[in-house]
């Protein structure tokens, strides 16, 4: 019995290498960054329902050496009259850093390849020159119908031509990169055989060092098998001192990332992929996301992506492409916690590492500290919706807006936001929620409204006296009372008119500092069947805020 018949007719194109290849899963992290490529302006332009324009391409080009990618793929000059005008235009107008290594694509074509250093004639700064051919079974037997002896025959006349045409341009600015294309569906041994034959046309040395570049240009397998057959690679390839052994994960299985990662720990020195993992099908390896999961290891991607909402707006408005919103680290919701008790973990452990240790980020939910891509804990972290809990209503009103609620308020008003929320199927603003808060807790006024008062202290401080004036419903009553605080002393005037409370909670605060400074008292008094009913005052006086209240507490009691 089985849920989809058809799964018969699929088999696993890969190989393993012909020898164990497992030192990559001893080493539980990356030590330091590999050497970054990016591909956005080809492989990722490729891609694009629009391509992008030569000044859109020159804006992005501009965005990639902003954050440091060192190694830029710019084109593939013999595709297009646009990518080749891209080479030109940085070329004849000097627009490449010094420190920047432009790279070009190309098959191993002569007439593409002689296209492609048409291109690039003339440039100062240096070059890669990218060459490829298919080796894979499918591609041997299904396009090309060549045996293994032809398909490494044409890597190798490609790598010749290469050498000849840069012998002939006099630059020793220029370097080669092979890529045996399909790698993931090639015997092993068989890519390892083509690469070699290529390296030995070329003959690297540690001083101009030549690219070998593994692409997984479809994913076949689990990243465990990539890494073997990197690892195997990296063990066999002669001149390895003077190799930069590259990855081109693609993202056929949703395992770019991974695939990427372990191969670095079997053995790569560089990776190939775009911002966001743009690119055919399902796309390249995401270098943002790869950059920065080494970043919440501690150890620096050594690129720039401190301004991630800057750098997301920019790309899908030259690429026309989206970010998801959970997409990891740049996505509008990544950092967003709905569910109570995240929002509770996470402001309980924001308030651990500003008394505890602020220089250490181990909070819960959040794998990085927004704040280091440019995101805020007020706007994006703690969220309201029907999901949310105290914890973060109380946040939410503490960061916001300098309200510290007691625990039981919090839970109250939670439940209030979240059946407003609930009803309206919606996420509530900071500034919604603290309109609940006040519609509901702060300085209501009736049917008991406060007009004045004024406190006596007996001689031997031991006691107030309190003279009220209260208005009940549209009345003005003139009371007086006893008791050992101001508040107490309320308290008895107000019975005297029959309004007969329990206070079971009170606290205060500051809202804000200085002269013209504000205050907010919290006070429960005793509700019907043994609860809590809560009130809140506000003022410049803090006296005159707790007896707000006071009358908040009792004016929303009568309510029930």
């Amino acid at each position: 019995m089985t849920g989809m018949p058809a799964h018969t007719k699929y088999e696993r194109g890969y190989f393993l290498p012909p020898e164990p290849c497992y030192d990559w899963v001893r080493r539980d992290h990356i030590e330091r960054a590999p050497i970054w490529c990016s591909v956005d302006l080809r492989d990722g332009n490729q891609a694009l329902v629009i391509p992008m324009s030569l000044e859109e391409k020159l804006e992005f080009f501009k965005l990639l050496v902003e954050i440091g990618f060192k190694q830029i793929e710019i084109g593939f000059p013999a595709a297009s009259e646009t990518e080749y005008e891209l080479c030109r235009t940085l070329i004849e107008n000097d627009m490449i850093p010094a420190d920047v290594t432009i790279q070009v694509l190309t098959q191993a074509r002569e007439h593409i390849i002689r296209r492609t250093f048409e291109a690039i004639e003339g440039c100062a700064a240096p070059v890669i020159v990218h060459v490829y051919n298919s080796t894979s079974v499918a591609q041997r037997e299904q396009v090309f119908k060549k045996g293994r002896d032809e398909i490494k025959q044409i890597a190798v006349d490609g790598a010749k031509l290469l050498k000849q045409l840069a012998d002939e341009a006099g630059h020793g600015n220029f370097r080669f990169e092979y890529s045996p294309e399909s790698f993931t569906g090639t015997e092993p041994e068989y890519a390892l055989e083509v690469c070699n034959a290529v390296l030995d046309v070329w003959q690297p040395t540690t001083e101009r060092k030549a690219v070998v570049n593994l692409p997984a240009t479809v994913e076949m397998s689990s990243p465990h098998v990539y890494a073997q057959q990197v690892e195997y690679l990296h063990r066999h390839l002669k001149y390895r001192d003077a190799i930069e052994l590259s990855l081109h994960p693609h993202n056929d299985r949703g395992t770019g990332i991974a695939c990427a990662e372990l191969g670095v720990l079997a053995g790569a020195d560089r990776v190939e992929g775009t911002l966001f993992g743009n690119g055919e099908r399902t796309g390249n390896v995401d270098v943002v996301t790869m950059a920065m999961n080494m970043f919440a290891q501690g150890v620096d991607p050594e690129l720039d992506f401190h301004d991630l909402p800057r750098i997301a707006e920019l790309y899908e408005r030259m690429t026309r492409m989206e970010v998801e919103p959970r997409r990891p680290y740049a996505g509008a919701l990544v950092f967003a916690a709905f569910s109570g008790s995240h929002q509770d973990a996470i402001a309980k452990g924001l308030a651990w590492r500003e008394m505890e240790d602020p220089d250490r980020w181990a909070c819960p939910y959040l794998p990085i500290d927004p704040e280091d891509v440019s995101r805020h804990y007020e706007s994006d972290v703690i969220r309201i919706n029907s999901q949310s809990g105290k914890g973060g209503i109380g946040y939410i009103l503490e960061k916001n807006f300098g309200y510290m609620l007691p625990p039981r308020l919090r839970e109250e008003l939670s439940y209030r936001s979240k059946g407003v929320s609930d009803a309206g199927h919606r996420e509530l603003s900071p500034e919604e929620v603290n309109g609940i808060f006040h519609d509901e807790y702060v300085n209501r006024r009736s049917p008991i409204e406060l007009v004045d008062f004024h406190f006596a202290r007996d001689a031997e401080n031991r006691e107030f006296t309190s003279s009220v004036l209260v208005k009940i419903d549209g009345t003005d009553l003139s009371v007086s009372g006893r008791g050992n605080g101001r508040l107490n002393a309320v308290v008895d005037a107000l019975r005297k008119v029959g309004v007969d409370v329990h206070v079971e909670a009170y606290s205060e605060h500051a809202l804000t500092e200085g002269s013209t400074s504000r205050a907010a008292a919290y006070v429960g008094i005793s509700g019907a069947g043994g609860g809590i009913v809560w009130g809140v005052g506000e003022h410049h006086d803090i006296v005159t805020a707790s007896i707000r209240g006071l009358l908040s507490a009792i004016n929303r009691s009568k309510e029930d």
